[in-house]
């Protein structure tokens, strides 16, 4: 529907019709469930961090000439970005939520900033919800969360102190959900996940004192997830509030302190069933923790809950068929995981229509331990194989640079795209007749063919310098290879929101991971076969399939990348053997996966890296190895970046305005750099000015002999009518701009 209104096809009010009917369904479905307390203003068209942004007017200055549009229109602006009378308005930069793939629109904050309550959207949802007969518990990022995700718009200031002028907005919105009677409401908080400095910590306890005192008879439950509190347990609990959400999937820790520190009167919400993973519940621990919490603190006083919001997991089991039997036993996805929470809780419902009861817990929790679907011992040995020789790839990193530029007759500022390119109907529905039996192999096969040519067509006529097979054989980057990996399923409607109207099914790594046999080899070099030109083969990273995908729970996560490593070590090998020149390993979700606690991160870093450089060393030393990133704060990784050793890396750019940039040339940053010229979520087409401009400023920063000129990511979400124009203005701007530089001094840029 979402798709639909952009194109024109459906209308605000049957947009609006449709979410309302989704809300409705969710609310019936956690009553049936017999949830007792109910989220609301938890479903967004978008993201809900915009959708705060808009309650609170704060809504940066470029959007002025949409101040008189629908509040719909302008956030769609926001988050997309538009064109106004011709002239561009970026949309608001887009990163990680904490380590998810979940992506929130960056608040931009100014030290003029002004906050007023300018949309009422979490009390319009209550009041709906209240209309249907069910008393819910609204929820809504908290103010020093919202404060710590923003983004400064001058250097120099504390977005904390913001704080005073933003809490009067948040109590006005607390004041209209208490007058619309709400009894409870939750206030997210996950920046208390991370470390926290001493001024942080007094942010959060006079926000929560100012709110105590301006809406005393409504009920406060503070929620922080993706960790454990640690350090900040104690300040967490003295906080005026009626109730503590705490993550004991990641923070188990955190419970007997908060036990033995609880203030009297104070509630405590155990968060025992994962909304991370989809592994069924294993409830003994859960058990432990319930009986241990009820023993110190009475029944009145524990709620049971999911570790974090149900939207990273999907929808429903329901229907779920592509699954081997024995391991969709296994699994609880968020409809199954609202009938653990109320098993655990002993408000059951009727669970013997669900078949779920804590003995069949028990037996599917000893099953998947006793399962020899998990060890291959194939695998285990060859990992156990790897020593520091296997992460070094041949060669000098500068030399390999200038020994590529000559050999493949690139020209300064060349010019290529990330990987994959619109996907016509057709192809996706391809895809799904020759799972159907519709179609064989041998047709699928012509059909996806004639698409490379087509693509590599158009690329040559573009005049782009390095080319892409375009992927149309492909479903998505991490499923795609989850497919044709062992120790890997994938699911039918396992879908989960990455960003607005894209989702993504992430696999299940139910076992020890291994190639069966090469996975793009043949398309890469039929491709190749098609063009003088360099074609890039492409794969997804260890790191990021892993992140992407919903791991295993019975090894650690760096033994699991290894594993993907050596599969992918094996199918860059075979691309070289075919051919191909330069290869692709992406890792998009490197920055992303690392844990919230600084202590953790070493660690992480160190086999993550590592993982990489595994992968790319099946490469010779005449194959480029090119990697890309996007959407993710980079800053603090750069050193390990650099220890990537890749030859080239492409990274978003284009919504932060070559920001980025800086924080490569102060490290030193030795490797070619892809600053994406071309914001490939909005729907505008950057004119080749544009893209001039921005590459210019690249210019600036990094070396032009060390710059490359693309998109931010891949095309496939795009339209060809977008597309089309769009790289021809940016192999117009790379050409502009290569010219400039051969004629006048950098300075003159």
């Amino acid at each position: 529907m979402l798709e639909s209104y952009w194109a024109g096809q459906a209308s605000a009010e049957e947009l609006q019709t449709r979410a309302a009917e989704l809300r409705a369904v969710r609310w019936q479905t956690q009553r049936d469930a017999s949830i007792d307390q109910i989220p609301s203003n938890d479903f967004s068209l978008y993201d809900h961090v915009l959708d705060l942004s808009l309650s609170l007017g704060a809504v940066p200055d470029r959007f002025e000439p949409l101040l008189g549009a629908s509040e719909l229109d302008l956030m769609f602006a926001m988050a997309r970005g538009t064109k106004v009378g011709g002239k561009e308005i970026a949309a608001l930069e887009m990163t990680k939520w904490f380590d998810t793939n979940y992506h929130y629109l960056v608040p931009e904050l100014s030290p003029r900033q002004q906050f007023q309550l300018s949309s009422l959207k979490p009390v319009e949802e209550f009041r709906e919800a209240l209309a249907l007969g069910i008393q819910t518990r609204p929820v809504v990022l908290g103010p020093v969360s919202y404060l710590r995700l923003a983004k400064a718009t001058e250097p120099g200031f504390s977005l904390l102190s913001l704080l005073d002028r933003l809490l009067p907005a948040y109590a006005d919105l607390l004041t209209g959900l208490a007058a619309a009677g709400a009894k409870w409401v939750q206030l997210d908080e996950p920046c208390l996940a991370q470390d926290a400095p001493v001024e942080l910590l007094e942010a959060v306890e006079a926000a929560y004192s100012f709110l105590r005192r301006r809406v005393p008879a409504l009920k406060l439950l503070v929620a922080s997830y993706f960790a454990g509190l640690g350090a900040n347990l104690e300040a967490a609990l003295m906080l005026p509030i009626d109730a503590l959400h705490l993550d004991l999937v990641r923070g188990a820790a955190d419970l007997e302190p908060a036990l033995e520190l609880a203030p009297d009167g104070l509630a405590l919400s155990l968060g025992l069933v994962d909304g991370r993973n989809i592994w069924s519940l294993d409830p003994e621990p859960a058990l432990r923790a319930i009986d241990l919490a009820v023993s110190k603190l009475g029944h009145e006083r524990v709620l049971v809950a999911p570790s974090c919001s149900l939207i990273h997991v999907p929808v429903s089991l329901s229907g779920e068929d592509r699954l081997q039997p024995e391991i969709r036993d296994w699994l609880a996805f968020a409809h199954e995981k609202l009938t653990e929470v109320a098993v655990l809780a002993g408000s059951t419902g009727d669970p013997a229509s669900a078949g779920l009861t804590l003995d069949r817990l028990r037996k599917v929790a000893e099953l998947r331990r006793r399962s020899a679907l998990r060890a291959d011992p194939a695998v285990q040995q060859r990992v156990a194989a790897v020593g520091p020789a296997d992460l070094r790839r041949p060669g000098d990193l500068g030399e390999r640079r200038r020994r590529a530029r000559l050999d493949m007759g690139l020209p300064l500022l060349p010019t290529t795209t990330i990987g994959s390119f619109p996907q016509r109907p057709e192809l996706r529905q391809a895809r799904a007749r020759l799972r159907r039996g519709e179609i064989d192999q041998d047709a699928y096969h012509q059909l996806m063919r004639d698409e490379v040519r087509r693509v590599i067509t158009f690329q040559e006529e573009a005049g782009l310098d390095v080319l892409v097979h375009g992927e149309p054989e492909r479903n998505d980057m991490v499923e795609y290879f989850a497919e044709r990996l062992r120790g890997i399923a994938t699911s039918k409607g396992g879908w989960v929101q990455s960003y607005g109207s894209r989702c993504t099914k992430p696999p299940v790594i139910f076992g020890d991971v291994s190639r069966a046999e090469p996975m793009t080899v043949f398309w890469s070099s039929f491709a190749q076969s098609l063009t003088p030109k360099p074609v890039k083969g492409i794969l997804t990273g260890p790191v990021t399939i892993l992140q992407w995908s919903f791991p295993r729970e019975d090894v650690p996560r760096s033994q699991t990348c290894v594993q993907i490593a050596l599969a992918l070590r094996d199918e860059v090998a075979d691309l070289e053997q075919a051919g191909i020149r330069i290869i692709q390993i992406d890792e998009p979700a490197l920055r992303e996966a690392m844990p919230l606690r600084r202590a953790e991160q070493p660690g992480y870093l160190r086999w993550a890296i590592d993982g990489f450089r595994l992968a790319a060393a099946g490469a010779g030393e005449g194959v480029q190895i090119h990697t890309h990133m996007c959407y993710a704060e980079f800053g603090d990784i750069m050193e390990a970046i650099g220890e990537l050793e890749a030859d080239a890396l492409y990274i978003e750019a284009a919504r932060s305005g070559m920001e980025l940039l800086r924080s490569f040339a102060a490290v030193g940053y030795a490797s070619e750099v892809g600053p994406g010229l071309y914001d490939i979520h909005s729907p505008v087409v950057p004119t080749q000015a544009e893209m001039a401009d921005r590459l210019r400023a690249a210019a600036r920063v990094i070396a032009p002999e060390r710059l490359w000129a693309n998109p931010d990511c891949g095309l496939k979400t795009r339209r060809w009518s977008e597309v089309e124009p769009a790289l021809r203005n940016l192999v117009a701007a790379a050409r502009e701009v290569s010219g400039e530089l051969a004629a006048a001094p950098i300075g003159s840029l």
